[in-house]
């Protein structure tokens, strides 16, 4: 076992710019430490690349006239991770049990390698023991079958290619469901609720050329250096020909700061940096409602100005009365927002979101790009409802340059929710599926992740299977939950390596291992080849050429047929044994469910940059329910959900550079100092002497929520840094046990890890 946390952890503050030698060095620190094969230089020069494969890491384009080396750290990271000679083999476990593994950190679970059979769980010993391939899938079927199909769920990880999410979502529903959580439930659904209520589509209207022709973008609640870090080359291109770059973000991200790319040998030598960020403006967290209408508020009051003495107007009028709905109710409620309110919430002086709106009104393009710093707070929806206000008042959807540009996680989590992940039947072409398959699909809405969540706490939910991911580790309540998990009938996991998850085994558990998306998956026909679709709804062709972690994993589309086989009955209309032999069979059916997407699919699958599935809102053809794209004038000017009071903090809950989600690659967070430990507190110098607490002291944090449960953090590190007063900063998935299963977004039930409410016990 390999481990990185220290009891001596440093936290000292990095002076460097993002990227620079500080990635190389991080990538010269992963690539022995997962003990990787040479081929894994030359698998890297083939990420995301046309006839490549993608990165398994985050959802930012691939460009068509890509770099010589089109991965970034991360990515770099993520696929050290897949590739690592590292195993976690059948006789690992015969040492320990899962009660022992449950003292072991994120880390050095999945760090022990790739899971290499499958496994079995065996209540008796506490242990998993292998397996073969038929006793799992038939002891699956069987133990399925007589559940009540409302009380089975099916988890899916945003890394799952088209392919295996087309079948799967087929599967839950011939199955009888439509219980279908994944990682957008988690991180991005407050972007399909509210843009499909806004304008129409549930997902950004942008692509990359875009970056090329805007003069201003506007940032909102995202990590770019740790999350995304290959958008700073097309934030870096931007700046450098004059785009003003105005970012709201509760702490300085060294990535929205200053840039050295490291594939400029001119910057690499002389340490030449890039500054991303022109306006940078430390908006509180749960505060964007209040920036953002702080800025129409400004907008809206010099327009009457202007038109009042004959100036011309600072809006877009023609747009706007062509265009939209409901602008005199918000521009109402604008004009009357309190600027001493709107200063209080947002934590930013009146002076300062004047400034942003001067450079705004004097754009004539725009893009909106956000993360989960606007999606995940009990206001979300409207976090993102005020990116498209803001839009609107200016004419910025529609035209080259503009618009909302959410930034997706998981590398397909997006492109899951177009082939049929998804809890809401409207969001599925029911008939197509009945016409093409013969069966009534169901039409009741099915479970969510907070649903599901509930669902294993109150018992109603009998099975969980999970195409990947760590569910358990990701969503909100960890203490209830995880005593909750063992009492599933059954739970399946398909994945590529240990993770906590699967230490909470049910009364039947198996422990699947499947292929990885940059290795080679070999079947009846030859080699085969998957797709994902990119943050700007892009799709991409992925071909693995690795060789696998072992000779006994099956690919997702294998497995997920092999389970289908046992627990549906036999449909003539369906070949499952082909679909797998020829995964352009699969891609023939998702033509023939979606054929205005996906035309040509198999002929267009390796296109430079990926085929774009098209966007309505982009064309200002608003498929909404008035035919126009639709202000939305905001309940408040708070997006957590909660009352500020004497000793409550907002909690936002971060990811450390030296992560992915759920997975851990290290104890290295070096843009904000920390190394060889997870175990830190951020906050603001001021509370700290308020509160009476020094530098490197250990406490706890406690959820303030009112009701009635206790919820507690140990073992936190005081840690002074330049974060917003008010507001405290811990590392997710750690500080979910703080975090009530009932504190997520209104309409979308996204989890509000952004302003969670607790107090410091010392």
């Amino acid at each position: 076992m390999s481990k990185q946390h220290s009891d001596k952890p440093e936290i000292e503050p990095f002076e460097g710019p993002a990227g620079g030698w500080g990635s190389v060095r991080s990538l010269a620190e992963i690539l022995p430490r997962e003990k990787v094969p040479v081929d894994t230089l030359r698998q890297l020069a083939r990420q995301n690349k046309p006839d490549g494969f993608m990165c398994v890491s985050c959802a930012w384009p691939k460009p068509a006239d890509h770099h010589p080396a089109e991965f970034c750290e991360e990515g770099a990271k993520a696929t050290a991770w897949e590739l690592t000679t590292l195993r976690t083999t059948p006789e690992f476990f015969q040492e320990l049990t899962l009660s022992d593994l449950r003292g072991w950190k994120d880390y050095d679970l999945e760090q022990h390698g790739r899971l290499t059979h499958p496994l079995r769980y065996d209540a008796d010993t506490d242990k998993y023991v292998a397996c073969s391939w038929d006793e799992a899938f038939d002891a699956i079927g069987a133990a399925m079958r007589p559940l009540d199909p409302k009380s089975v769920v099916f988890y899916s990880s945003g890394r799952t290619s088209l392919e295996a999410s087309y079948m799967y979502g087929l599967m839950a529903r011939m199955f009888g469901n439509q219980n279908l959580p994944d990682s957008s439930n988690m991180c991005h659904e407050s972007t399909s609720v509210g843009l499909k209520a806004a304008i129409g589509v549930p997902v950004g209207t942008t692509q990359l050329k875009d970056f090329e022709e805007c003069d201003c973008i506007l940032f909102f609640g995202q990590n770019v250096g740790s999350n995304a870090p290959r958008m700073l080359h097309d934030l870096c291109k931007a700046r450098k020909r004059g785009v003003e770059i105005i970012t709201f973000n509760p702490l300085k991200e060294r990535g929205l700061e200053r840039f050295t790319d490291p594939q400029n040998p001119i910057e690499m030598t002389t340490g030449g940096e890039t500054q991303i960020s022109t306006q940078y403006h430390q908006v509180k967290t749960g505060g964007d409602i209040a920036a953002m209408m702080g800025i129409a508020k400004f907008l809206i009051e010099w327009n009457d100005a202007a038109l009042a003495v004959g100036d011309p107007p600072v809006l877009d009028r023609d747009f706007i009365d062509q265009h939209t709905q409901d602008f005199e109710a918000f521009a109402d409620a604008a004009r009357k927002a309190e600027w001493s309110d709107i200063v209080r919430e947002s934590g930013l002086a009146q002076s300062a979101l004047e400034e942003a709106a001067r450079v705004y009104a004097k754009s004539k393009a725009t893009m909106i790009i956000y993360g989960m710093g606007l999606t995940q707070h009990v206001k979300g929806v409207e976090n993102v409802r005020m990116v498209v206000n803001l839009l609107l008042l200016l004419g910025n959807i529609g035209k080259p340059g503009a618009g909302p540009t959410p930034v997706r996680g998981h590398s397909n989590v997006q492109g899951q929710r177009t082939v049929g992940i998804t809890e809401k039947a409207e969001l599925v072409p029911v008939e197509k599926l009945k016409e093409l398959y013969g069966f009534a699909p169901p039409t009741e809405k099915g479970l969510d992740t907070v649903e599901t969540c509930r669902g294993v706490i109150d018992g109603s939910v009998k099975a969980v299977v999970a195409l990947g991911g760590n569910f358990l580790r990701a969503v909100p309540e960890t203490a209830a939950m995880e005593a909750a998990w063992p009492n599933l009938d059954i739970s399946v996991q398909i994945a590529t390596k240990l993770n906590r998850n699967h230490l909470f085994p049910g009364k039947t558990s198996y422990l699947l291992p499947c292929l990885g998306r940059i290795e080679e998956d070999v079947q009846e026909s030859g080699p085969q080849v998957v797709s994902v679709e990119d943050s700007t709804s892009c799709i991409h062709g992925s071909r693995g050429k690795a060789k696998p972690a072992s000779p006994h994993l099956l690919s997702e589309p294998r497995i997920v047929a092999e389970i289908a086989r046992r627990i549906l009955p036999a449909n003539p209309r369906i070949d499952w044994d082909s679909w797998v032999a020829d995964y352009g069979r699969i891609r023939d059916a998702i033509e023939a469910t979606y054929p205005e997407i996906f035309r040509d699919y198999n002929a267009r699958l390796f296109t430079p940059g990926g085929f774009w599935k098209g966007n309505k809102a982009s064309e200002r053809i608003w498929e909404t329910e008035s035919k126009k794209a639709e202000f939305l004038v905001p309940s408040g000017l708070s997006a957590t959900g909660f009352d500020d009071a004497r000793g409550r903090f907002r909690l936002m809950t971060l990811r450390s550079n030296d992560q992915f989600n759920t997975t851990i690659y290290g104890y290295h967070d070096r843009f904000r100092g920390v190394k060889g430990t997870r175990d830190v507190l951020f906050i603001h110098p001021e509370d700290m002497d308020q509160a009476g607490l020094s530098e490197g002291q250990i406490v706890a944090l406690e959820s303030d929520a009112e009701d009635g449960t206790h919820r507690r953090r140990d073992g936190l590190i005081v840690t002074p840094y330049d974060i917003p007063l008010g507001c405290l900063g811990a590392y997710y998935p750690e500080a979910n046990v703080l975090m009530p299963v009932e504190h997520h977004a209104e309409q979308s039930h996204v989890p509000a890890a952004k302003s969670v409410p607790v107090r410091i016990v010392t």
